[in-house]
């Protein structure tokens, strides 16, 4: 191995497992997924080339960032990008810039590894991220999780597809308006299904909010029939086969602050915001909810401290 990568490789501190073909490269991808592969072709082209290119055609392997070392003709170099290979290595490159193309492909293989696929707007990972991020700021942020109501009768009733255009749907006004009112200070990140999270200051918690809900009550009826639009519902049959009415699909926001509670890490946020949705889940039509409790000097929730309003709002 070229010792401008042998350094960056020790530099990074992770263990260098060696393989010799590429069928022990693929179970060893398989196996547990590396963080990064760098494939030597400076040799032996052929075999080295088909083994990258066996790595990026399977889809659980494929999002394994692959560095592929050539030799300096541009008919190798070509070669290697044919096969999949993310990053190309020539002979000839210096100690200053082998590192720096190294790093720009671990950053880039993160940001597309952390983004949902169908809404392109970070996981999981990245939310938690953000949070643990904002907690050690100063200033106050409110966390809201926003789910759908009755999304699975719609998928049930329409199809996988328009089900998949509801999200999108959902994600497009929840960045949209995030970003519109907040600008750089909003966050938006997709849990995964019809589950989001957005993050932004408090100050513009209720007017963000009030959007997101007018906007998607707006928009959801012509995601429906005309026939189920006007009439506001359609029988579906619940878990027994029994047909009941369901409403149209309606959004529910649970909202957390840090306003009158001290939090320590990301986690506690989620299982708060987590039972603020579930609230906003009883009540009818798109609301959102804000948790307006403090902490208590055993740690408790004070559970009566609730208050409601009619309009689209409901604090507890």
């Amino acid at each position: 191995m070229p010792d401008f990568v042998r350094a960056w490789l020790d530099a990074c501190r992770w263990p260098v497992v060696t393989v010799n073909s590429a069928d022990d490269l693929m179970s060893a991808a398989l196996r547990s997924r590396p963080r990064i592969v760098v494939i030597d072709a400076r040799t032996h082209p052929v075999a080295a080339l088909r083994g990258c290119q066996r790595l990026k055609t399977d889809s659980f392997t494929g999002i394994v960032p692959a560095v592929v070392l050539t030799r300096a003709e541009e008919k190798s170099f070509a070669s290697a990008f044919d096969a999949g290979a993310d990053e190309v290595l020539r002979e000839g490159l210096g100690a200053v810039e082998v590192p720096l193309r190294l790093n720009a492909l671990l950053r880039r293989s993160d940001r597309d590894t952390f983004v949902h696929p169908s809404t392109r707007l970070p996981g999981a990972m990245e939310i938690e991220t953000e949070i643990a991020r904002r907690l050690e700021l100063p200033e106050p942020f409110a966390v809201c999780y926003a789910d759908l109501d009755h999304f699975k009768e719609y998928n049930d009733r329409y199809s996988y597809y328009d089900g998949d255009r509801v999200i999108r749907i959902l994600s497009k006004i929840l960045h949209d308006v995030v970003k519109g009112t907040c600008g750089e200070e909003g966050f938006v990140g997709h849990i995964g299904g019809d589950d989001f999270i957005f993050i932004m200051p408090i100050e513009q918690l209720q007017d963000t909010c009030g959007e997101i809900v007018a906007t998607f009550d707006t928009l959801v009826p012509f995601q429906y029939s005309e026939q189920d639009r006007r009439a506001g519902y359609y029988f579906g049959k619940d878990r027994r086969g029994a047909l009941h009415k369901v409403p149209l699909m309606t959004v529910s926001i649970g909202v957390v602050t840090n306003e009158r509670r001290t939090f320590t890490n990301a986690a506690q946020v989620s299982e708060l915001a987590t039972e603020m949705k579930s609230y906003a889940k009883t009540l009818e039509g798109s609301v959102y909810t804000i948790d307006r409790r403090g902490d208590t000097a055993d740690g408790e929730h004070p559970p009566n401290e609730v208050s409601s309003e009619t309009s689209a709002v409901e604090e507890q």
